[in-house]
């Protein structure tokens, strides 16, 4: 397979990745035929995905201008992906100037491609790390450069908890974040689930078998169950919500029962 220019190198292109099944499921462009054919299992299991995602990304942009329209500047996205068009730092930019970035991801073909994608950019960082083992992150060189936690920080953990097992005690996780920043910090947060939607728990064990053949195990939780990730935040209204419900800019459309499936939501620390 010929090799694009913004592939970095060391990066195997014949192993389907996770962050680039989910640039696929947004119409991007930086993935393989291999993710693309992994992709298609998961749509046939579980039909609707990519709207799902567009719905997903759609509530991050907006939870973000929400961010900065509360004098939020700093962002730690937690499992951040490749971040290509209508990411954060694009969205946090163009409400405020000062909006500074760090993204934080596990997978290597994520991480080298968003240091591909940044590079250039000194109000971002990129840094390899994992959501359950936090002070890896917190202690980083890159959150000192960029972050200040004496003052309100937004932290994104957009699709990403459901990739967390019970027993690695993600909650956990997010208290020991949550203890480290000022009060006043939010907490934005979307989940996999199949309570509230169309599609049947049978379907969600279904795309969790693909993504384990990915070697990612995609967790289905219920409302209650995630709701859990807040203790210590205080729910912003409407609360936790489809994605399409979360302060809309417009109409919600109805149209297609799809985009209700999972759970949106951001928390303020007393």
């Amino acid at each position: 397979m010929e090799r694009p220019a913004w592939a970095p190198q060391g990066i195997d292109l014949s192993k389907p990745s996770v962050s680039r099944i989910y640039d696929y499921y947004l119409g991007g462009s930086h993935n393989f035929e291999v993710d693309r054919e992994a992709a298609r299992q998961a749509i046939e299991a579980f039909p609707g995905l990519p709207k799902i995602m567009q719905a997903n990304r759609a509530f991050m942009r907006r939870a973000v201008r929400y961010a900065v329209d509360q004098g939020i500047t700093q962002f730690l996205d937690i499992g951040s992906g490749i971040p290509t068009f209508g990411n954060v730092h694009e969205v946090a930019q163009a409400a405020s100037p000062q909006a500074r970035v760090v993204y934080v991801d596990n997978d290597a073909v994520a991480v080298a491609h968003s240091r591909a994608v940044l590079e250039g950019d000194d109000t971002t960082e990129v840094l390899a790390a994992d959501l359950r083992s936090p002070q890896d992150i917190l202690g980083s060189p890159e959150v000192s450069r960029l972050l200040d936690l004496e003052r309100p920080v937004a932290l994104l953990l957009v699709a990403v908890l459901h990739f967390i097992k019970d027993e690695e005690d993600p909650w956990k996780a997010i208290s020991q974040v949550r203890e480290a920043f000022a009060p006043g910090s939010l907490l934005i947060l979307t989940h996999a689930s199949t309570e509230g939607g169309p599609r049947t728990s049978d379907q969600g064990d279904e795309i969790s078998k693909i993504y384990s053949n990915v070697g990612s195990r995609l967790m289905m939780r219920s409302h209650a169950e995630v709701a859990r990730f807040f203790e210590g935040f205080e729910l912003i209204d409407p609360g936790l919500v489809s994605m399409p419900n979360w302060r809309p800019e417009g109409p919600v459309d109805q149209e297609d029962p799809v985009v209700f499936s999972g759970f949106a939501g951001v928390g303020r620390k007393a």
